[in-house]
């Protein structure tokens, strides 16, 4: 059963319209422990939705993971590990920050709780209704 994910970017590092143009892309960067076992938890087909940080804060858009966790190899460092990930599609509407956090039902969500963490698990009903405020029927 495949899990999903909300991976962070910086907008000024990588944003989700180069996701568009390469359409794949080894999702890597990521030092945080807690982040890292999020990333080693992953498997292939499992769903992803891409966060803007910084001045946008909005979700806004969908991939898919496209490969199971693998060391990085621009790191010489065996505990961090990249996957690759593949577009889906851009969200209808993004859904900014303000209003997942004004949202009672997403009070325990990790992107509420842990502002900080880059590799957020999303439980299957936070994602239905994360799908449902970015206009995905």
């Amino acid at each position: 059963m495949p899990q999903f994910w909300i991976l962070k970017t910086d907008a000024d590092s990588y944003t989700f319209d180069q996701l568009e143009r390469e359409r794949r892309t080894v999702w890597d960067g990521v030092s945080n422990a807690l982040a890292l076992k999020h990333i080693l938890s992953m498997a292939k087909g499992d769903g992803a939705m891409i966060y803007h940080s910084g001045e946008e804060r909005a979700i806004v858009g969908l991939a898919r993971v496209a490969s199971a966790p693998y060391p990085d190899p621009k790191r010489d460092d065996p505990k961090l590990a990249v996957v690759e990930i593949e577009v889906e599609r851009r969200l209808p509407r993004p859904v900014s920050l303000a209003s997942i956090k004004s949202d009672p039902a997403f009070a325990d969500l990790a992107l509420v709780r842990m502002p900080r963490l880059s590799v957020i698990p999303v439980p299957d009903a936070h994602w239905k209704r994360l799908l449902h405020l970015g206009g995905v029927q």
